[in-house]
């Protein structure tokens, strides 16, 4: 099952539909757990409507295309990197046979 977050209105609806048409039919109705709806209403309690509303902030599609493109970045320069080592060991190596005569 997808997870899905609702707004603090649909919370908010659903708490008071709650109070109207009891809590079990709520849930059924809503798709939501108990132990959620519960949370909901404790936070509605002390909080008010504003403490219903989500924690879980999209980011912004440039700002994800920029992490990818950094990721992508640091990878090509890790490779180049590692490139670049491995003809300093391999110059090294040639410059010790030369030196030896083989």
């Amino acid at each position: 099952m997808k997870r899905r977050h609702l707004s603090a209105d649909e919370k908010l609806k659903a708490l008071l539909e709650a109070e109207k048409e009891g809590v079990t039919a709520t849930i059924r109705k809503h798709g939501i757990y108990t132990n959620t709806f519960y949370q909901w209403k404790e936070k509605y309690d002390t909080g008010g409507k504003d403490a219903l509303a989500s924690k879980h902030y999209k980011l912004d599609p440039q700002v994800k295309r920029l992490q990818k493109e950094n990721q992508q970045l640091k990878q090509l320069l890790a490779e180049k990197e590692l490139a670049l080592r491995i003809k300093e060991e391999l110059l090294k190596k040639s410059t010790v046979r030369r030196q030896i005569g083989l």
